[in-house]
């Protein structure tokens, strides 16, 4: 598995505070060893991020992803969930 990071994703991680520049990096690592490990609660999304997934970061932090292929992740936003979605 191959996993990048869109311009969004990069620029919202660089806002993110170091405590959760922490949290989101040992999430990453996570997700790297188990892509549906419990904690991630990896799940497919609706509009306005059809087709895309989410894992848990924190209790209130999402990074948004999509499967480019079968071997390549694009992990494309990070941030709240009211961020993300409005609610």
């Amino acid at each position: 598995m191959h996993i990048l990071f869109a311009k969004q994703f990069k620029k919202a991680y660089a806002r993110l505070p170091k405590p959760l520049k922490r949290q989101c990096d040992e999430r990453l690592m996570l997700f790297e060893r188990d892509v549906y490990h419990p904690l991630l609660n990896n799940h497919l999304l609706h509009e306005p991020y059809s087709g895309c997934r989410s894992i848990n970061v924190t209790g209130d932090y999402r990074a948004i992803f999509y499967y480019e292929t079968t071997d390549v992740i694009r992990f494309i936003i990070v941030g709240t969930h009211h961020e993300l979605f409005g609610t």
